[in-house]
């Protein structure tokens, strides 16, 4: 590999998941707010709105949006916008190389363990010597940032 690397650690992986978060608001909220015809108990999903809510829009923004923005992202870039702009890549922890289709799957996936048991697969990620979370474990994936 040409460039040289370290792993990247727990705050800094926070603020590219912020950063992330943004991003993914100011693309669902527009299309929320169009599709809802402005409605905000539907857009947030209150649940007091008269109006029926639309399944398949909602499974859509909420969870097939996130799912392709990230798996794609690790793809093609190496990484989602808010770790690109820090630097920061998602390799596979063998070769170094950007992920499979699988993988990044797997390491999305990944996340539903570290979230439910109190967070602590993120929470691992400052402890661990590669800095990897659960859901990098599982991928067999490491997040570093370029030097």
């Amino acid at each position: 590999m040409s460039y040289k690397y370290e792993y990247a650690g727990f705050w800094v992986r926070v603020v590219a998941a912020i950063i992330d978060s943004l991003i993914m608001v100011l693309a669902i909220i527009p299309v929320a707010w169009i599709f809802y015809q402005g409605d905000y108990d539907l857009i947030f999903a209150t649940g007091l709105s008269e109006q029926p809510q639309n399944i398949i829009f909602d499974l859509i923004l909420n969870y097939i949006f996130p799912f392709l923005y990230s798996v794609l992202f690790w793809i093609y870039l190496g990484g989602t916008p808010g770790k690109r702009l820090l630097r920061l890549k998602v390799l596979d922890e063998q070769t170094g190389h950007k992920l499979t289709f699988g993988q990044a799957a797997l390491r999305y996936i990944g996340y539903i363990p570290s979230t439910l048991l109190l967070m602590l697969g993120f929470i691992w990620i400052a402890f661990d010597a590669k800095k990897q979370g659960w859901h990098d474990k599982i991928a067999k994936t490491v997040v570093v940032r370029e030097l």
